[in-house]
């Protein structure tokens, strides 16, 4: 199935779709070429995701036994954000009656996941680089993510790419409600036949890059919404815009079970700083390990405040074991902190009844589901998340932003800002750290990220979870 050569309408140059088509070779050239294989598939329960029900796909020799309620998550680990977005359509699937079905197309023995497996290595070591190296952010990384994956023409030599996933979905009904949460796993699946595939499209900045014509496009902010609408920027002429049915705006991505608790656990925080509690901060790691240099800076003004009872401090390492050895040699003290590694059940106790909290506590895990997940489970007991302003920039909870990691981040902190439930980015520690101490001291201002994320509830802000499973099922 061609979807190199027309996009929505716009005719791509010959040079463009034959250049695709070498880089398809390539691939088949070094993976092996299994357009022709058969792939079965079976279920395989996911144990960290047990209370939502998740059933992994994984290769088998006989062919799938779909349930007949089934909600198929495609995803792929590129970082941490498409798996977080996958979890939060999960858990909303669940809450709907669905059997969600978890499908990681980079986790296959097949020539179209090592395809995304290649890409992947490459993007987490530019992410890292362009953390260390002002002049590859600078003229290559920002630009790459802000201009480069816009362009229409990318778009075309990924659909050429993506026609190697097709095989990994022989087993699937071709009407099973499908919510891809990267381009990829929707293209492919447009390109396998099925019928009822959302392509839940991340960030707030529009690329070329998550475009798969024939499935649904959802996104999160009315900004993505135009900017999609019109393929704003996807060429240096204006081109024809994306269908009635193409695209829907449905809101933020988010877990059934934050959504249903924003103002229980609202109310909690800002009963905590009446009650003059220390402050609950959660820096979290990226799925990339990037940001050395600004943990370090925030760490160490922490820190002090930790001693003295105003912070207690809670850093997410994710699976980056790595991290801990880097941070411990600037900051000997990290060693004397409580450590959850690899202990998840541990620290899932630990938050049932997380009331007399103090000092610094350090959580790593090696599995993927419960890196990505610590932080879904901290997220609801802390009182201050600092991140990037990447897919965490959707969640209800009050955030400070680090400085972005890539170009297509940017937009995400504007948006987050201007919503109200978060600060504006800070680009460089002193404005970090002027940024935090200010929060810890001024309730008033706290508060006022609390009470504008309730409203946001009350708004349906936070339902695009939902609203992605339900046109899935309904299909176009």
């Amino acid at each position: 199935m061609d979807k190199s050569s027309v996009i929505f309408g716009n005719k791509i140059p010959e040079k463009v779709v034959a250049k695709a088509k070498k880089g398809q070779a390539k691939y088949l050239k070094k993976h092996g070429d299994d357009r022709n294989k058969t792939y079965h598939l079976a279920l395989k329960p996911i144990e960290t995701l047990k209370d939502l029900g998740v059933e992994n796909l994984v290769l088998s020799d006989k062919p799938l036994e779909m349930p007949k309620d089934a909600v198929v998550v495609g995803n792929i680990r590129m970082g941490f954000g498409h798996y977080r977005i996958s979890i939060a359509i999960a858990s909303c699937a669940k809450a709907l009656g669905y059997q969600p079905v978890w499908m990681d197309l980079a986790s296959f023995d097949a020539t179209g996941s090592k395809m995304i497996q290649d890409q992947n290595a490459l993007y987490s070591l530019a992410s890292k680089i362009s953390q260390k190296s002002k002049l590859f952010n600078h003229f290559l990384w920002e630009p790459l993510n802000s201009e480069g994956f816009r362009k229409i023409t990318y778009n075309a030599a990924d659909q050429c790419n993506s026609e190697l996933l097709a095989p990994l979905y022989h087993d699937l009904p071709k009407d099973v409600p499908f919510v891809a949460t990267h381009a990829w796993p929707a293209q492919g699946a447009i390109h396998a036949g099925l019928t009822h595939v959302v392509n839940a499209i991340p960030d707030n900045w529009p690329m070329a890059l998550h475009l798969s014509e024939g499935s649904i496009h959802v996104v999160q902010t009315p900004r993505a919404y135009f900017g999609y609408k019109m393929l704003d920027g996807f060429d240096k002429n204006p081109l024809k815009p994306m269908g009635e049915d193409d695209l829907k705006l449905v809101g933020h991505y988010v877990d059934h079970e934050l959504v249903e608790n924003v103002e229980k656990d609202c109310e909690a925080r800002m009963a905590r700083r009446d009650n003059g509690e220390a402050m609950r901060i959660l820096l979290s790691v990226g799925g990339a390990g990037a940001g050395e240099k600004q943990f370090l800076a925030m760490l160490r003004h922490l820190l002090p405040l930790t001693k003295e009872g105003k912070v207690a401090l809670f850093l997410n390492l994710g699976d980056h074991k790595g991290m801990y050895d880097k941070l411990t040699k600037q900051l000997p003290e990290l060693t004397n902190a409580t450590k959850f590694f690899n202990e998840y059940d541990k620290l899932l106790a630990f938050c049932e009844d997380m009331k007399d909290v103090k000092g610094v506590y350090l959580v790593e895990n090696d599995d993927i589901f419960e890196a990505v997940y610590s932080t879904n489970i901290l997220m609801r007991r802390v009182d201050l998340l600092v991140t990037k302003p990447s897919e965490l920039v959707f969640y209800p909870v009050p955030k400070v932003f680090q400085r972005h990691i890539g170009g297509h981040e940017v937009y995400g902190g504007i948006y987050g800002e201007q919503l109200g439930d978060a600060t504006y980015e800070c680009p460089d520690a002193k404005s970090m750290n002027r940024m935090l101490d200010t929060l810890i001291a001024d309730n008033v201002l706290y508060k006022s990220l609390c009470k504008r994320i309730m409203q946001l509830k009350k708004e349906g802000v936070y339902n695009g979870g939902y609203e992605a499973v339900k046109l899935a099922v309904k299909g176009r």
